[in-house]
């Protein structure tokens, strides 16, 4: 399955999550920034309040674009151990890499919302969206965080992720729901026609228009 763009993936996405509409206990939360875009079109659709939480991987140090773990705002975290003993990162390179993500995490969550505070999650039907999943790290620190605010439950809604990471992914939440688990899976960009950077300006947007 291609999709067109993150409008057509979250249109797509959100017929899978039609049971869901209408509902009083349902938030639907986009992951900054193209899970955003997917998300609104899902809150959209199912008629659900929308807001964003925030992840970001840890780069292995002198490889960034190599995650060995990932933290999300409020006190998620997922370390990579085979990969930090691999690439032999000290316990000091792992602070000082979650304190300058969680810096960062703040600094965005302070410019998407302003003042305004996160919706209330707990004991609601979370549904977290993405604009798609690779490995899965990003996903399972915001699954901890997430989980830590004792929602009723809590589902991960993509539009693509490969068959491995949604197999053991699905064991950590309620519920994943995927529109396509390829096998062959070099990236989430292969399975969108448009997949630009979507920038902050678009986010703050959506936010306000939902």
């Amino acid at each position: 399955m291609v999709f067109k763009d993150r409008e057509d993936a979250g249109c797509k996405l959100a017929k899978l999550l039609a049971r869901f509409s209408n509902q009083n206990d349902v938030i639907v939360l986009g992951i900054p920034r193209g899970g955003v875009s997917v998300a609104y079109e899902v809150a959209r659709e199912i008629h659900a309040p929308l807001d964003i939480f925030l992840s970001q991987k840890l780069g292995v140090p002198g490889h960034e674009e190599l995650a060995f773990g990932s933290v999300a705002l409020h006190g998620g975290q997922f370390l990579d151990w085979e990969i930090i003993r691999a690439a032999n990162i000290t316990q000091e390179q792992i602070e000082r890499a979650t304190s300058q993500a969680i810096a960062e995490l703040e600094r965005r969550a302070k410019l998407y919302n302003g003042d305004r505070p996160p919706l209330p999650l707990k004991r609601r039907t979370v549904i977290l969206v993405d604009d798609g999943i690779a490995t899965g790290a990003s996903t399972l620190a915001a699954v901890h965080a997430l989980q830590q605010r004792l929602p009723a439950r809590l589902i991960v809604a993509v539009p693509v992720a490969p068959i491995s990471t949604c197999q053991w992914l699905k064991s950590t939440v309620d519920e994943l729901i995927c529109c396509d688990s390829p096998t062959d899976f070099s990236g989430v960009g292969q399975f969108y026609e448009h997949f630009e950077q979507v920038p902050d300006e678009e986010v703050m947007r959506l936010l306000c228009c939902s």
